[in-house]
């Protein structure tokens, strides 16, 4: 095959001016925007906190790569669109990524052997390393994470989004599969899903992450839950201890082990109640009456009840539950909701309409971690898959912080991650570094100007 060095590349004229390009442009990033996630970072000093839940035993004598450095560099990179170990191949050279990580030289000339010069970051062996840090470190994985300091550093985050104390937090619990690959350990079939996959476990506050445990698919969608949930409560009360506490699930989270538990922590639930013969038999004057309306208007009709309700064997107490008889076109649509709440604060059709149906925007934020790459998870152990959805997690975490600090007011205070990384962080510019300063020249183009300097001036205050 022969090989073609080529300088210039001529396209179709416009008009009577040639179009010739060439890769002659200097040091170019299509990544200016990433200095506001280090604004970001200021702000809620999430990589120094983070670096604290990590164990280094590395030589400080021999390290190049700090370990804040190195977190920043996976952290950075997924918010701005890299998911792969191997990109960090070449973005290793990159001097805009240098600048958002703190290397005291972006140009990576200080390095000590000669054929790392001019590449500032870590590679992507050094960086697999720290993903396959194992508990107990060895001669050669010498840095390893805590699972438990990193889940309270996401809670911490959360109580200290909130000046003053709320008087009322809702916590969303959900589940979601991420497909695999090759044979990762703990690697189940899902009959529901129909493929090999993981089983996460996710909860949120509105739209602030609390956690994020990787399961495996064997096992309850509920598995585990009780324990994140205390975890969580005994943190948050520790410093609002008059906060009222709602959980919100869907049917998968409706057990006895779960209700209990709230019951007996004042702790509120509304958990939707998956339908059987017992509860549908319940309901059936209300549902004709729902077909009545139907009937007589054309149109989806919905009727409220509630009455108490005890399985026969899983449950130990009788508990309140709120049913929709609905009739839509073509089938009835019926729903049920058990929940501690009583009739006083939630009457049947707002807890259904207001309250329940309002966790389905937790969806939005589980396809946001998918923005962020939390489905890469098939590398070779439950331990390094678990880091991985901790970094997409964080990443989260972060550009959850821009929105929240930099663009409140804005027509983006809403947007999702796909959307704010395509019109806030990608932004064309051309690097250039001095001995005292690193100039980052933006494209003059660029359409959302006024909008990066609302966001900037927003972080700076």
């Amino acid at each position: 095959m022969t090989e073609c060095n080529q300088d210039s590349f001529e396209f179709e004229e416009l008009f009577s001016r040639q179009v010739v390009a060439g890769f002659d442009g200097g040091t170019i990033s299509s990544d200016a925007g990433g200095l506001l996630l280090r604004e970001t970072d200021r702000r809620i000093r999430l990589l120094k906190r983070l670096r604290d839940c990590f164990r280094d035993v590395r030589n400080p004598a021999r390290v190049e790569h700090g370990l804040e450095q190195m977190l920043a560099q996976r952290i950075y990179a997924l918010v701005l669109g890299y998911e792969d170990l191997n990109d960090h191949e070449q973005l290793r050279e990159d001097p805009r990524l240098a600048v958002l990580t703190g290397k005291s030289d972006p140009t990576g000339q200080d390095r000590k052997r000669q054929g790392d010069k001019g590449k500032p970051l870590a590679g992507k062996s050094t960086l697999n390393r720290l993903e396959h840090g194992i508990a107990t470190p060895d001669g050669y994985k010498k840095m390893n994470y805590d699972g438990e300091a990193i889940d309270r550093l996401l809670v911490d985050l959360w109580r200290e989004a909130h000046a003053p104390a709320p008087e009322e937090v809702i916590l969303d619990l959900d589940t979601t599969d991420v497909a695999l690959h090759g044979h990762p350990e703990n690697r189940f079939f899902h009959g529901y899903y129909n493929h090999y996959c993981y089983l996460p476990l996710y909860i949120f506050s509105g739209e602030h992450l609390l956690c994020a445990r990787l399961r495996p698919s064997n096992s309850d969608a509920s598995a585990g839950s009780r324990k994140e949930i205390e975890r969580i409560v005994a943190q948050g009360r520790a410093v609002w201890p008059e906060v009222r506490i709602i959980l919100r699930a869907d049917s998968g989270f409706c057990r006895e082990e779960l209700m209990s538990w709230c019951e007996s922590h004042a702790v509120d639930y509304g958990f939707g109640l998956a339908r059987n013969e017992r509860l549908r038999a319940g309901i059936e004057s209300e549902m004709q009456a729902a077909a009545g309306l139907y009937a007589a208007t054309g149109k989806p009709a919905r009727v409220f009840t509630e009455f108490f309700y005890q399985t026969h064997k899983s449950w130990s107490r009788s508990r309140r539950v709120v049913a929709k008889a609905e009739q839509i076109e073509g089938k009835e649509n019926p729903r049920f909701v058990v929940t501690s709440l009583s009739p006083q604060r939630w009457a049947a059709a707002a807890l259904y309409e207001q309250l329940y149906c309002a966790r389905g925007d937790m969806e939005n934020r589980i396809k946001e971690q998918f923005s962020l790459f939390s489905d890469r998870l098939s590398t070779a152990t439950m331990r390094a898959n678990q880091f991985r959805l901790y970094l997409s997690s964080l990443a989260y975490v972060l550009l959850q912080a821009l929105r929240r600090l930099g663009l409140r007011g804005t027509e983006l205070a809403h947007a999702q991650a796909s959307t704010l990384r395509l019109k806030l962080l990608k932004i064309g510019a051309q690097i250039r570094v001095t001995v005292r300063r690193v100039w980052v020249a933006m494209a003059t183009s660029y359409a959302h100007r006024r909008l990066f300097e609302t966001v900037y001036q927003q972080l700076r205050c």
